[in-house]
């Protein structure tokens, strides 16, 4: 009784001396406090309150009253106003999407998002250095959008949301390089992902497009995010992923509308967006109207926050271009100033525009096409010319060799298109790519020094002569190309191709200063085909031109059997048997054109019919040593049986256990950044009579759960071969659900022959790669692959050597060279070492002893016992033991 009696005087006295306390504090005025809503209640429903200001103490604020339902959202262009609780339109110079919050402005990070680098490698048999940190992995703001890391690092750009109700995110993104995986999945608060995981996997884009890419949301938290992981094997560098325009619909009310960012504008209340402000004009953040630049003196671009000072005009500024041909077949030089013009002539150091030059003769016209007058027209079906006479027609017994052979640029041709895009800007919108200068053909300036400039090559389909469509080699054509690249910077020549008008691949990159040299893609699929030439001076973008003299120069496209060529020359065809004179008939698989009667010849055997040319016998080519020629002499291929011949003495060889395709994984290897991988190849060493039996697989969609190709009979994501290398990540490197195999290329598809000497074709392998104190020697399979890339400009060279090794049965041990464990030194030549008993020769007389014994009872036996250190298999049988009748 006595406690309850204290307990209550402590209560009266503390609220006297509240009351106290209270008395003395001003009356709240409107500026004292704002309001807030409460959290919402399990129906929904929430209260609207007034909270003093964090620096004012005051009393009397007003009563709470109900708020606006918990879902409630203005429309687009408004905002609501929380002290009257209705929605009001946007001032000029703001916007709002209503219930969405959209990132558009990636100068910096934008507040709420946030970048974490994590390395999903166990490094725990790493060799003693250690990898290179991820710390400095990061997405990198580049203004209008935000770029991806370029490495191996594992890098998820972050975003947390609460939403009122259910709603939406929606980007768009560059994705063009599948050596980077590129997902983009949602968490709740929990940390469990609210959708299936093979939709979080994002497609490939096509080659300069922005993609959408719009995933639903549910109503509570929901955490985004954007990941990156990089599949880096050697110093290739990759493309890295681009995102920008990021839109979330299903925010709580917004209480107050977005200022526009600086240069652009919204001039009317209630605007949902802002629009950019035109070329010469600019704006600061919040614009209500776009301020024009003192033009004389001043520019701006598109989009632009203020406006530059003009710089003197200097060479930078200019461009030369030849005319196209006047009636009287002549070209001058003309020189113009670069579009849009931002310098200036009047300042005390500008130069002016050069005069014009005089007049030249105009260049023939290409092969295949004839002047008529003022242009160049192709020849008409049937008929040929060199550029420099008029058309002819193909003399009987011939027909037209069909293509493209483009050395004269004075127009572009019909069947080229010049465009330029940059990612980041649109001021090179409209500009010629390229432009032609007589000998050859040229990047453009462009608008930025990061700018792609784009040349593509239609070609509709692909078709051999007629004498040679029955031949069952896999190519069809060929386009070859003549550059160079001439750069101070990192400047990039892209060779990309795309087939049925599906997607861009890229097939080759020349990166940096590049010599005359030239290049050759090979076609053996018939189908529509765009071949793209893209130029890059930089990938980093720059406020101010710095190497817009960097430049790449075609010299020469040639194409052969295009479906729609035109002709330069005509070549004997094979004819019927009682059609002499008249048209041409195909000749069977492996048939040549016999030069005394055109009529179709095959070839002898073990020889192989050349893809290029079939007209006499010279066609057809010798296999290589060891070889014979498959039925329709398409190609040589070894039947695993081999002899060799040294001092009278014979060693055969039987192959065939080792028929079946073997396997090499060897490893493990590391990058930089400590990812580990192997590298796998599968080994056919002779084939099936000409048939390449190793594959290897390129899993992507095995482990992304989804197709990322627009259709893979165009794009095969496995080759088959004789010898095939890929790159395998293990599964609990990356966190994938499966091992990943990559970058699956073929390091020999044609057989060269089989010898025991070092060197055949060309080809050469030293005794230094596998020494040897063996008496047999090794036996060398040679191979190459006729794929070209700017490292390999032979293509690349395989070469097996075979050893005799008794104590490794079966399919025995491959090895690779000691210094070299990746199979090669310098990625073209690529030497292998099989030690097995079944590369031992076969055994023959000569391998075993006869011994024969004392005559004993007027009986001798005789005994038969291998040579001391057998180095042989199989072949001749050990004899029985012999008993005979002594002789006297």
């Amino acid at each position: 009784m006595r406690f309850f009696c204290w307990t209550r005087c402590l209560v009266l006295c503390l609220q006297l001396l509240l009351g106290l306390t209270l008395s003395n504090l001003p009356t709240c005025d409107e500026g004292d406090y704002h309001f807030e809503y409460t959290e919402c209640d399990s129906s929904g429903s929430r209260w609207r309150v007034a909270v003093p200001n964090p620096d004012k103490s005051c009393t009397g604020l007003p009563d709470p009253v109900k708020g606006k339902e918990c879902t409630f959202s203005c429309a687009a262009g408004e905002f609501l106003e929380i002290n009257s609780q209705l929605c009001s339109k946007c001032e000029p110079g703001t916007y709002s999407l209503g219930t969405g919050i959209k990132f558009d402005e990636w100068d910096t990070m934008p507040q709420g998002f946030s970048n974490v680098a994590t390395y999903m490698e166990s490094t725990a048999d790493f060799s003693d250095n250690k990898p290179d940190s991820c710390v400095n992995s990061t997405w990198i703001p580049r203004g209008n959008y935000i770029e991806s890391n370029r490495d191996d690092c594992t890098v998820s750009l972050i975003y947390a949301v609460h939403l009122k109700k259910a709603g939406s995110v929606s980007f768009e993104y560059q994705y063009l390089d599948n050596n980077i995986f590129f997902e983009f999945f949602i968490q709740n608060d929990q940390c469990q992902e609210t959708s299936s995981s093979s939709d979080k996997w994002v497609k490939l884009s096509d080659n300069g497009d922005w993609m959408p890419h719009t995933v639903s949301l549910k109503s509570g938290t929901n955490i985004l995010y954007w990941r990156t992981t990089g599949i880096l094997m050697g110093t290739r560098v990759v493309k890295p992923v681009l995102i920008k325009n990021i839109t979330i619909e299903g925010v709580a009310y917004t209480s107050e509308c977005f200022a526009c960012k600086p240069g652009t504008y919204s001039d009317k209340p209630g605007s949902s967006s802002c629009k950019i402000c035109p070329r010469n004009t600019f704006s600061d953040r919040q614009g209500k109207e776009c301020i024009k630049c003192e033009e004389e003196k001043e520019y701006s671009e598109e989009g632009s926050s203020k406006c530059r000072e003009r710089p003197p005009c200097t060479e930078k500024d200019l461009f030369q271009i030849h005319t196209p041909c006047d009636s009287e077949r002549k070209t001058h030089i003309m020189y113009k100033w670069i579009e849009p013009k931002i310098c200036r002539e009047d300042l005390p150091d500008s130069i002016k525009l050069p005069a014009s030059g005089s007049e030249k003769e105009c260049p023939p016209c290409n092969p295949g096409y004839f002047s008529n007058g003022t242009s160049c027209s192709p020849c008409p079906q049937g008929m040929f010319s060199d550029g420099k006479i008029e058309c002819k027609t193909c003399p009987a017994g011939t027909e037209p060799v069909l293509g493209f052979e483009y050395r004269w640029w004075n127009i572009l041709p019909a069947n080229m298109k010049t465009s330029c895009f940059n990612v980041g800007n649109s001021k090179c919108d409209g500009m010629n790519g390229w432009e032609v200068a007589r000998d050859h053909i040229q990047s453009g300036v462009g608008g930025t020094d990061n700018d792609y400039l784009i040349l593509n090559l239609h070609i509709s389909g692909f078709k051999p002569p007629t004498s040679v469509t029955g031949a069952t080699g896999a190519e069809l054509g060929r386009v070859t190309f003549v550059f160079e690249n001439i750069c101070v910077s990192d400047c990039a020549l892209y060779f990309m191709v795309d087939i049925n008008r599906k997607s861009t691949n890229l097939v080759e990159s020349f990166v940096g200063n590049k010599e005359y040299q030239s290049y050759t893609y090979v076609v053996n699929k018939n189908a529509t085909y765009m071949f793209t030439w893209a130029f890059q001076r930089t990938n980093q973008a720059q406020d101010h031109r710095r190497f817009v003299s960097d430049v790449a120069k075609i010299y020469s496209i040639t194409v052969t059997n295009a479906l729609d060529g035109v002709a330069s020359t005509c070549h004997a065809c094979a004819l019927g048997p009682q059609q002499m004179g008249s048209s041409c008939v195909p000749c069977p698989a492996g048939h040549y054109i016999e030069k005394e009667r055109n009529m179709c010849k095959e070839c002898p055997p073990n020889t192989y019919l050349s893809p290029h040319q079939v007209y006499g016998k010279e066609a057809c080519i010798p296999c290589g040593p060891g070889s014979k020629s498959n039925k329709d002499h398409s190609a040589c291929y070894s039947d695993c049986l081999v002899s060799y011949t040294n001092e009278n003495q014979t060693l055969s060889f039987n192959f065939n256990n080792l028929g079946k395709v073997a396997t090499l994984l060897n490893g493990p290897s590391f990058t930089s950044k400590g990812t580990k991988y192997y590298h796998l190849f599968n080994i056919s060493l002779c084939g099936h009579e000409g048939e390449r039996m190793a594959v290897c697989t390129d899993n992507f969609t095995d482990v992304t759960g989804k197709e990322t190709e627009a259709d893979s009979e165009d794009y095969s994501n496995f080759v088959k071969t004789y010898i095939c290398q890929s790159t395998i990540i293990p599964s609990d490197s990356k966190g994938f659900r499966t091992a990943l195999s990559s970058q699956s290329v073929s390091i020999a598809d044609s057989f060269q022959g089989v010898t025991t000497k070092m060197s055949l074709g060309g080809i050469t392998i030293s005794p230094d790669i596998f020494p040897s104190h063996l008496k047999i020697p090794d036996v060398n399979f040679f191979y190459k692959s006729s794929t070209t890339t700017s490292s390999c400009e032979q293509g690349r060279a395989t070469v097996i050597s075979m050893r005799c090794n008794p104590t490794k049965m079966g399919q025995g041990d491959i090895s690779v060279p000691r210094n070299c464990p990746a199979g090669t030194c310098d990625g073209c030549n690529f030497y292998f070492l099989w030690e097995t008993a079944e590369a031992c020769p076969l055994c023959t007389e000569n391998d075993y002893l006869k011994i024969e014994g004392a005559c004993k009872h007027g009986q001798q036996e005789t005994h038969y016992l291998w040579n001391e250190g057998k180095l042989c298999v199989k072949g001749v049988s050990l004899p029985e033991k012999k008993v005979s009748a002594c002789e006297s």
